[in-house]
C-alpha cells in the first residue's frame, strides 16, 4: 500500500535515488538561483542580453544599495510586519480556542460548523476579489493596514482552526477529565493544561501563517493602493523604472524581501518540524 522506504529497496532503486535526487533539487533551486545572480548583475548584462550567463561582473554592492537608497524598501518592510504580526497572533489564537472548543465539546450543530471551517479552505480566494473589495470600502478600511489584517485573520482563521482541532483530538483526554474532577474551570483547563501541549502545533501554524501572509501579492494589490500601506511583496514593482524594467533591482529586492521568512523557519525549525510530525507515529 506504500511506497518501500529506499533504505529497504534494491541496490538499482537506491543509485537511481541519489542520482535523481540532486538534479531535482537543483532543477527546483534554478529560479532561485536565476534571481540570486541576476541581483549581483550590472545593469549593463540585461540590457546586453546576458539573462543566463555567469555575470560580467560583481555590482551586488551597487544593486541592494540601490535598493535602500531609490525606494522606500524599508517603509515597505515595516509595513509588511504590521501586517503579519497582528495576523499571526490573531488568526492563530482565535484558531487555538476554536479548534479547543471544537474538539472536547459535544454540542448540536458542532460538526456542522466543523464543515464550515473546512468548507471555507476550499473558496477560490479570486472571486471574492470584488465583494471584499467593495466591503472594505464600505467599512472605511479600503488602503489601510487594518483592513489587510481583518482580511488575513478572516481568511487563514478556517484553516487554522482545522489544523488546530485535529491536533487537540490527539491529545489524551483523560487529562482534562482529571481537572474537571479536580473542580478546575474549563479556562483554566484550556490555558494550563491543553495550551502548553499545543505549543509544537502553534509553531509550526505560527511559521506558516507568517510565510503565506508575508508572501501574499494578489490582496496586496486589491486592497492596497498607496504607498503609506504597501506590503514589500507589491512594493516591489516601484523598483522598475518607467521606461526600463531594472530586473536587477526588483531581484536584490525580492532577495531581501524573502529573508524573513526565511530567517524565521530557521530559527523556528526545530518547533516547526516537531509540530509536523507530532502524532504521526504510535508506540
Amino acid at each position: 500500500m506504500f511506497p518501500t522506504p529506499v533504505q529497504k529497496a534494491g541496490r538499482g532503486a537506491s543509485i537511481a535515488y541519489q542520482v535523481v535526487l540532486p538534479i531535482a533539487l537543483l532543477v527546483w533551486l534554478l529560479p532561485l538561483i536565476g534571481v540570486a545572480l541576476t541581483s549581483i548583475r550590472p545593469s549593463g548584462d540585461l540590457a546586453a542580453g546576458n539573462y543566463f550567463g555567469l555575470p560580467s561582473g560583481f555590482a551586488g554592492l551597487e544593486n541592494y544599495s540601490a535598493v535602500f537608497i531609490n525606494s522606500p524598501i524599508g517603509h515597505y518592510i515595516l509595513n509588511s510586519f504590521k501586517m503579519t504580526i497582528p495576523t499571526v497572533i490573531a488568526a492563530v489564537g482565535l484558531s487555538c480556542l476554536c479548534g479547543f472548543a471544537l474538539a472536547i465539546y459535544k454540542f448540536k450543530g458542532g460538526l456542522l460548523l466543523f464543515f464550515v471551517f473546512v468548507a471555507g479552505n476550499f473558496i477560490p480566494f479570486q472571486i471574492l476579489m470584488v465583494p471584499v473589495r467593495d466591503l472594505t470600502l464600505r467599512l472605511g478600511l479600503y488602503d489601510t493596514i487594518t483592513g489587510l489584517v481583518l482580511f488575513h485573520v478572516a481568511f487563514q482563521t478556517g484553516f487554522c482552526t482545522l489544523f488546530m482541532r485535529n491536533f487537540i483530538k490527539g491529545l489524551p483526554f483523560a487529562l482534562i477529565e482529571s481537572a474537571r474532577v479536580d473542580g478546575v474551570s474549563e479556562f483554566r483547563i484550556f490555558i494550563h493544561i491543553v495550551l502548553p501541549l499545543m505549543r509544537p502545533a502553534i509553531a509550526a501554524l505560527s511559521v506558516l501563517i507568517f510565510t503565506f501572509v508575508w508572501n501574499d501579492y494578489f490582496w496586496a494589490t486589491v486592497l492596497i493602493q498607496g504607498d503609506g500601506a504597501m506590503p514589500v511583496t507589491a512594493g516591489l514593482s516601484s523598483l522598475n523604472g518607467q521606461w526600463v524594467a531594472a530586473w536587477h533591482l526588483v531581484s536584490a529586492g525580492s532577495i531581501v524581501a524573502a529573508l524573513p521568512p526565511v530567517l524565521m523557519f530557521f530559527f523556528m525549525q526545530r518547533h516547526f518540524i516537531a509540530g509536523l510530525t507530532l502524532g504521526a507515529t504510535k508506540g
